[in-house]
């Protein structure tokens, strides 16, 4: 299966919008502010989303964020979303995703990864141990 990975561009937006919503079950995005959202994480600089595309099709997505650490000059890239088509999960799609932003962490000094994924996602549990990513804590959100 070829896949080509690259960075987002706004013809890309409903069909990353229809993954966040159709995959990912976040229904509260929509195009309007996923690309308000997104062009202020692009101004930022330290706000990378890359697309996954299939015979010329948006298939799966992955969105990172490079933040600063204490005690770690370079930081660590936080992977805010990561989803692959319903149909062509479990294909390496997602892995080349993973990989993709791993190469690219490297080249800019990030020695790592975090992420967070819901309880009952077991499914994604597995998938990203599977891939060298270790269960070492949880996260924990409060509503404003």
């Amino acid at each position: 299966m070829e896949v080509l990975i690259r960075e987002i561009e706004v013809s890309d937006y409903p069909e990353v919008v229809s993954l966040w919503i159709n995959v990912l079950g976040n229904r509260k995005v929509n195009i309007d502010n996923f690309s308000v959202t997104l062009e202020k994480m692009n101004r930022d600089g330290n706000y990378k989303t890359f697309v996954a595309l299939f015979e010329n099709k948006v298939v799966g997505f992955i969105s990172t964020v490079h933040a600063l650490s204490i005690g770690d000059e370079f930081g660590y890239l936080h992977i805010q979303g990561l989803a692959v088509q319903e149909g062509l999960q479990n294909k390496g799609i997602g892995t080349k995703l993973l990989k993709y932003v791993e190469e690219y962490s490297k080249r800019k000094g990030i020695s790592s990864i975090i992420l967070c994924s819901g309880f009952k996602r077991t499914d994604a549990h597995a998938f990203y141990e599977h891939n060298g990513y270790d269960k070492d804590s949880y996260c924990f959100d409060k509503a404003l």
